[in-house]
């Protein structure tokens, strides 16, 4: 298809739909061709919560979701006839079994669910850590894929036998629009079952495993047209008939491609439920220290290039935890919460807190780590706990950004910002001082739907490559300048304390993760 003037008048322009379905939320954008926000629409991802710290999802109240925003956001345009393509990027590694009519076999475990804990520790005993590094890129932590696969061969053993097919979220969501299975390479890149070098699923891993080579959907570059809406899907989301659907990607990865960051050393700081310390490369990295340390790379939507990130598993998930706690659970409590904060000197009465929620966060992989609060003292107050909180966050995304940078041919340049944490102006303020540098704020308010609309207009044909869907996006950015009057009580605090914490704190964890009733059952 011919590309698409991007300067027609904009009530002739064709309009791009992007879909983001987050820990959190579900959401659904529509952009111009040049980035443009015409229409938003949000509300939260349905959860079920079984148990401490576990979660899951039900693929039809998922696609539900998807359909009811979708609505949402058409029912806002003066003409839905413009949308001409549609793309889906979700959390990354959570996946959908199906059977071989198409229909789901089992629940969908959260990315973040610890009972895939064994399964991680089996492909270690069984496949090795070297050599899933030496395939993958990645090392095995609970929250990939090929974990969960296995967990459903344990616990679910009758819905095992009847799955023929593996698809991500997003993946998912792409084939209820337009009924055609696919995995983008981004996506593909948190399983610890696909082959970073060669781009492929690898034949040996699955072998061993004994798990079927037809299990994980064929692969495609992100922007592939998939294929047409059908008109079930027509019929639910509102999407016109036909319009094409294509493949996305990880949410951070779009968020990535949104903002432009996509050439070496560009660096990007997604803050969402998790954070990441994301930074693009042209190549893979290879020293075995990188995954030791807790690091993931994998493919970028940009064809032919690669990423490496440190994430924190739980950034917005602590700051959602504490305000709780706290009882600021509404907005209104929770800005007046944050104006306090504000008010409070930089570490007051010297409370630490570790932002280890989840697992333990690069450079300290370590699935047993715990949060923790250190240097409680009488006056310690809700105030108090929560800035603790915002500068445990920045102190961390500190130590990972530092610890990737080892392993970097051109260091991390210019660091942008996206994400929902966006919005809290201290927590930016903070990390700023924290890290001693300007930190430059995208306006994309919704980035990770924006880079799914821009992979949209590629297999549209709007954009002839993913890299001219980059350039087209007219971004400006917002500079968060550090408080450099508290930049050395911060430097001092993260030299003497921070950066002892874990180590400090790790036998204690694991003694307590000894005592605790194992997680892995159903």
């Amino acid at each position: 298809m011919k590309p698409l003037n991007l300067l027609e008048p904009d009530r002739t322009q064709p309009l791009l739909v992007g879909i983001d379905v987050g820990t959190s939320n579900v959401k659904a954008a529509v952009f111009t061709p040049n980035g443009v926000l015409k229409a938003e629409c949000s509300r939260p991802t349905p959860t079920h919560v079984p148990g401490p710290g576990q979660a899951f999802y039900h693929a039809e109240e998922l696609w539900a979701a998807v359909a009811q925003v979708l609505r949402s956001v058409l029912e806002q345009l003066e003409d839905p006839t413009r949308v001409v393509g549609v793309a889906v990027a979700s959390m990354g590694e959570a996946g959908v079994p199906l059977d071989a009519q198409g229909q789901p076999t089992a629940e969908t475990l959260a990315w973040f669910d610890p009972r895939t804990g064994p399964q991680a520790q089996h492909l270690e005993r069984v496949i090795g850590r070297e050599r899933l590094f030496t395939v993958t890129g990645l090392t095995p932590l609970p929250v990939y894929g090929l974990p969960k696969v296995l967990w459903l061969h344990d616990h679910r053993p009758e819905a095992y036998g009847r799955t023929v097919r593996w698809l991500h979220i997003a993946d998912y969501i792409a084939y209820r629009l337009c009924g055609t299975q696919a995995t983008d390479f981004s996506l593909a890149s948190r399983t610890l079952a696909f082959d970073l070098g060669r781009r492929r699923w690898d034949p040996g891993i699955l072998r061993e495993l004994d798990i079927d080579s037809e299990l994980f959907a064929p692969l495609v570059e992100s922007g592939t047209r998939l294929g047409g809406v059908t008109p079930e899907a027509s019929s639910a989301t509102g999407l016109p008939l036909g319009v094409a659907v294509s493949a996305g990607g990880q949410d951070h990865v779009c968020g990535a491609l949104a903002v432009g960051v996509t050439g070496p050393g560009e660096t990007l700081n997604s803050l969402g439920t998790a954070e990441v310390m994301f930074v693009s490369l042209e190549g893979r990295i290879f020293e075995p220290q990188f995954a030791a340390l807790g690091y993931a790379q994998g493919a970028h939507v940009l064809p032919g290039r690669y990423y490496a990130f440190g994430a924190m598993f739980s950034s917005g998930a602590s700051v959602d935890w504490v305000r709780k706690l706290l009882g600021a659970a509404s907005s209104e409590e929770y800005a007046a919460l944050l104006q306090e904060a504000a008010t409070v000197p930089p570490g007051s009465l010297g409370t630490t807190y570790l932002p280890h929620l989840h697992i333990g966060n690069a450079p300290h992989e370590d699935p047993q780590s715990r949060g923790a609060f250190v240097g409680l003292r009488p006056g310690s107050t809700r105030a108090a706990l929560l800035r603790a909180v915002l500068e445990g966050l920045a102190f961390e995304s500190r130590q990972s950004l530092e610890g990737l940078s080892a392993f970097l041919n051109t260091p991390p340049r210019r660091i942008t910002a996206i994400g929902g944490s966006t919005r809290n102006a201290l927590l930016l303020e903070i990390k700023a001082s924290v890290l001693g540098r300007e930190i430059q704020v995208s306006s994309a308010s919704e980035a990770v739907c924006l880079g799914a609309s821009l992979l949209a207009g590629v297999g549209a044909g709007v954009y002839p490559s993913v890299q001219a869907a980059s350039e087209a996006v007219q971004d400006t950015r917002t500079s968060v300048q550090p408080n450099f009057t508290q930049v050395p009580y911060y430097q001092a605090h993260y030299q003497t304390v921070f950066q002892l914490l874990y180590d400090a704190l790790r036998p204690l964890n694991h003694a307590l993760a000894a005592l605790e009733p194992s997680q892995s059952s159903p």
